[in-house]
């Protein structure tokens, strides 16, 4: 009797061990082919271009004399569904320019270096081959902050203004006793597609759908675009660099460039509200501290569309 327990006490655990492994590779191989009919059925909606090997998507409409370039934080699975809300109350006056960085939205995963230095010729590249051209006005959202405070010094000429959306600035992550944060458990069940028998993972964790502020077809497409895009491999290698990348911005001379922002009053973190508003009292800018979440241009479309406005107006005057 002993030794039938001890056997059944040994292959019970290879039995779900195999079995697990079983579902997980079903899952697997199952997501792959999804993912390929999806990416058919929902092409991008705007331009791809072929940057060093790598397609990235750019999308723009508008015909304003000034061109806004909206630049997404870190972990932003759709930038373009992210910004829809607020680009569109901006369309009929200026030039929209929504670029996605490797390994988010519709664009291809890159195997170059997420160094700041990398990202941005990659940013200037894409826009150029898609026909864009500078000067620009950036929105950059959380940590592509950094890229547009980088782009400004190095290239002042390129860049009119910055508008922050609760933007990540040079010294805050250098305060902070923890960095950004990916989930392990998360990316597994995403790239193994065990996410997709969970639905209330998206709506939960997507926030313009979690707001409402898409229909139910763009929730549909940004669904999809959820699925494949979840903590890819530049989204942690982004986490990996972001030290040293605000390091690299910290050191650089600044360029003067009209630096204003709006900032999340729900951020527990004092030095961040600080940080942002102290950087733009450096270059002449205005901050506008709003109670919502760190996504806030989901939260107060209107009135950040409305408010940037008048400072890319006084930024024209002057």
């Amino acid at each position: 009797m002993q030794k039938i327990l001890k056997r059944v006490l040994i292959i019970l655990p290879l039995i779900l061990i195999a079995l697990v492994s079983f579902i997980v590779l079903s899952s697997y191989f199952e997501h792959k082919e999804l993912i390929a009919e999806e990416k058919e059925k929902y092409p991008p909606p705007g331009k791809m271009v072929e940057v060093d090997g790598t397609e990235l998507h750019v999308y723009s409409e508008g015909q304003g004399d000034q061109t806004l370039v909206f630049m997404s934080g870190l972990g932003t699975v759709s930038p373009y569904y992210d910004f829809k809300v607020l680009f569109e109350k901006l369309a009929a006056d200026y030039r929209i320019v929504v670029v996605e960085r490797a390994g988010y939205g519709w664009s291809e995963i890159s195997s170059a270096d997420r160094d700041l230095k990398t990202v941005l010729n990659e940013t200037r590249t894409a826009l150029k081959l898609s026909g864009e051209k500078a000067p620009y006005i950036l929105f950059p959202h959380s940590l592509a902050g950094l890229e547009a405070i980088y782009w400004a010094n190095l290239y002042p000429e390129e860049i009119e203004a910055i508008i922050g959306l609760d933007p990540l600035v040079p010294g805050v992550i250098e305060k902070s006793e923890e960095g950004p944060f990916l989930s392990p458990l998360i990316t597994f069940l995403t790239r193994t597609g065990l996410v997709r028998n969970q639905p209330e993972v998206f709506n939960n964790n997507f926030e313009a759908v979690k707001k409402e502020l898409l229909t139910a077809k763009e929730a549909q497409i940004a669904r999809t675009i959820f699925y494949r895009r979840v903590q890819t491999k530049n989204m942690w290698e982004e986490v990996d660099m972001v030290e040293s990348n605000s390091q690299l911005v910290s050191e650089q001379d600044k360029s003067g460039v009209p630096f204003s922002a709006f900032i999340s009053s729900q951020n527990e973190k004092d030095y961040w509200q600080e940080s942002i508003t102290s950087y733009a009292q450096v270059t002449n800018g205005q901050t506008f501290i709003l109670d919502g979440s760190h996504y806030i241009h989901l939260d107060y479309p209107e009135l950040i569309a409305e408010k940037s406005k008048e400072i890319i107006e006084k930024t024209i005057e002057n």
